[in-house]
């Protein structure tokens, strides 16, 4: 599977992704394979408030880059369940024209219940995509709000995607979600209050510090549902790639790396803390034991 995964072989690719998700050991040896070939796709994150049209831009998306003939891998990251985990993983739905065509690749994830927007396995995903040759990566997040800022970390450049008269324009005000922003788009601009919800965002721009070298979020009006504005986006997008250059694109991806190895180190920890906490949970109940000790004592491994 690793040769069929090097030559492209998106079945490869697919069971690949199984792997990382699943967080098997099979999976190693074709993360590495993936790092290997280095990072040379364009990796777009796309955020933005639930119901503001992200999957279906995406899919607009999709459909500008084929035309340029450029192979586009998407990644969507779906809400789970607090009660039985399960997703419905209901993004590809909107993306089904695209299933036949050699040149797209969709996959879905679901949250696990992550914060941040992303699976604690998307990067490890993200990764294999890359190291498939794919010239764009989507990655659209769950879409929870203001504290859905890992995607910066995660992605090259981030596409934050509003809609007019829904609060989003006050929303986007507020510090997190605003800052992440490298491309704006105001979707569904054909409705009411489009053009005050770009004004708001100009204006909100110039508030924060900045100097000759600050770069503003390009905000570009969208009507994903009859695929206007694609253009303009994509334009923008590769204007920041321009202005982030050699170096600027290096330190993103140190970003990536660092939040994907706190996150592995995260994740084994509350694996830890489950397997052998039982007993340690009881004491502090019971107020034999102080909270503070009892993780002491966890990451000591001195039970």
């Amino acid at each position: 599977m690793l040769d069929r995964y090097r030559a492209g072989d998106l079945r490869a690719l697919a069971r690949a992704v199984t792997l990382a998700e699943a967080g098997l050991p099979a999976a190693r040896p074709l993360l590495r394979a993936a790092r290997e070939r280095g990072a040379r796709a364009v990796v777009l994150g796309v955020t933005g408030s639930p119901g503001s049209g992200k999957s279906t831009l995406t899919d607009a998306l999709i459909a500008f880059l084929r035309q340029r003939g450029q192979r586009v891998a998407v990644l969507a990251v779906d809400p789970s369940s607090p009660y039985s985990g399960g997703a419905i993983l209901g993004d590809r739905i909107r993306m089904l024209r695209h299933h036949a065509d050699e040149g797209v690749f969709v996959r879905s994830l679901a949250s696990r219940g992550a914060l941040g927007g992303l699976s604690e396995r998307t990067l490890g995903v993200l990764a294999l995509m890359e190291g498939a040759g794919f010239d764009w990566v989507i990655l659209e997040t769950v879409g929870v709000g203001q504290s859905e800022v890992d995607v910066a970390a995660a992605c090259d450049h981030t596409l934050l995607v509003l809609t007019p008269a829904g609060g989003d324009g006050v929303q986007a005000f507020k510090a997190g979600i605003m800052e992440i922003a490298d491309v704006i788009a105001v979707n569904k601009a054909d409705l009411p209050g489009a053009d005050r919800t770009v004004r708001e965002l100009m204006a909100a721009q110039g508030l924060g510090a900045h100097d000759e070298h600050t770069w503003f979020a390009p905000i570009r009006r969208t009507v994903a549902a009859k695929g206007e504005g694609t253009k303009a986006v994509v334009a923008a997008v590769e204007a920041h790639r321009a202005h982030l250059g050699d170096e600027g694109l290096q330190r993103r991806r140190e970003a990536r790396a660092a939040l994907e190895v706190r996150t592995l180190v995260q994740e084994r920890l509350l694996r830890r803390a489950r397997e052998l906490g039982r007993d340690l949970y009881a004491r502090v109940a019971r107020g034999d034991l102080d909270a503070d000790d009892a993780a002491d004592t966890l990451l000591r491994g001195d039970l």
